[in-house]
């Protein structure tokens, strides 16, 4: 028994130890996904614009109106990490007379992201 053991013992070792330190090499690419919503462009929104000035300002809406014409919704995702929580941000625009009429902001979660920032001061 304890020359088998003495024979797999070391194959198990170094088989536990590569496994250990290759599990923290894996490089994971970040994920983003939707509209990057820049806090000076959603500043910049007031009552009374056009669909064409918020597209211009915002881009188009990732996800179109399947329901409410005078609704556009932007949603932003990043996850840079695997252990730190996604980024996420929404801005919903509505609309009144083709005008914008007000404009919410979903709950930010995570910190300002990192990709796509053009100035960072």
């Amino acid at each position: 028994m304890s020359n088998i053991l003495r024979r797999v013992l070391p194959t198990l070792l170094l088989c536990a130890v590569t496994g250990l330190g290759t599990s923290g090499c894996i490089y994971r690419m970040a994920i983003q996904q939707g509209n990057y919503l820049d806090a000076g462009q959603v500043a910049q929104l007031e009552a009374g614009m056009t669909r064409s000035q918020v597209a211009f300002l915002l881009g188009t809406p990732m996800i179109p109106s399947g329901f409410d014409n005078d609704r556009w919704d932007y949603f932003y995702y990043l996850k840079d990490r695997r252990n730190h929580p996604a980024d996420e941000r929404r801005v919903t625009v509505f609309f009144k007379d083709d005008k914008v009429d007000h404009v919410t902001q979903g709950p930010d979660k995570g910190e300002a992201p990192h990709i796509g920032l053009r100035n960072r001061s």
